[in-house]
Formats: structure tokens, C-alpha cells, sequence
């Protein structure tokens, strides 16, 4: 710990990192309390959550999809104006230089 008074980062993640690890391995191992805790769910509970889960991931997948097409837009447009600008000024330089009418 640097000056006592907060943990270091790495210390954090390898205490978060310890707990996820004993989450596995409790479940890996297939701890009784579980077995009684399924058992008190009913069956169409699971399929429900399986669902809403795939539906949460669909939408985040879509809203990620058109945020990138917008992105692509925006960037597009950028581009087209800086092409734009960049032909503009050459006609101003031709007709400063005395190039074109």
C-alpha cells in the first residue's frame, strides 16, 4: 500500500480476482445449497432468464450496430467537407494568382 491510505490497484484486482476464482470453484464443485436453491425455482424461471439475457445481448449487438453506422456517416460527411474545402481553396488560389477568372 502506498502511504496506508489506499489499496494499490493490483492488490484490488487480485482480491477481486480471488473472489471470482472462489465463485467458480464453489460452483464447479457443486456446493448443496445450490441443489435445494434449483429445486425451489420453478422450471419456466430459467427459460425466461435465458431469453431476457439473449434478448439484452441482441439489443446491445443492434444499438452497437447502428452507432457505428452513424459514426461511419458522421465520418464520411467529415471527409466529403474536408474534400470540399480542399478543392474550394484551390479555386480561390487559381483566381488570386491571376490562373482563372
Amino acid at each position: 500500500m502506498r502511504g496506508g491510505s489506499r489499496p494499490a490497484p493490483v492488490a484490488l484486482f487480485l482480491l477481486a480476482a480471488s473472489g471470482i476464482c472462489a465463485q467458480f470453484t464453489a460452483v464447479l464443485a457443486g456446493d448443496p445449497n445450490d441443489d435445494k436453491k434449483a429445486e425451489a425455482q420453478p422450471k419456466g424461471h430459467t427459460g425466461k432468464t435465458i431469453l431476457f439475457v439473449l434478448l439484452g445481448v441482441g439489443a446491445v449487438i443492434l444499438l452497437s450496430f447502428f452507432i457505428f453506422k452513424y459514426w461511419q456517416k458522421k465520418k464520411r460527411e467529415e471527409q466529403h467537407a474536408r474534400l470540399l474545402k480542399l478543392f474550394e481553396e484551390d479555386d480561390d488560389i487559381e483566381v488570386e494568382l491571376g490562373l482563372r477568372d
